[in-house]
């Protein structure tokens, strides 16, 4: 078993600026739906806050 969690590694890679692109996951898994969704969570929120600025 592993510890990893993909949804908080996606949320992760999103604060650090990497792209939605570069989920690790194999496409249709899982896991891959959960990094995706940790992902959009984060960028979404950070697309908010840079929009309210403009």
């Amino acid at each position: 078993m592993t510890d990893r969690d993909p949804f908080a590694e996606g949320e992760l890679a999103a604060r650090e600026s990497i792209p939605a692109g570069a989920n690790p996951y194999q496409d249709g898994s899982d896991e891959h739906a959960l990094w995706a969704a940790g992902h959009e969570k984060v960028a979404g929120k950070i697309e908010a806050r840079e929009s309210e600025g403009s």
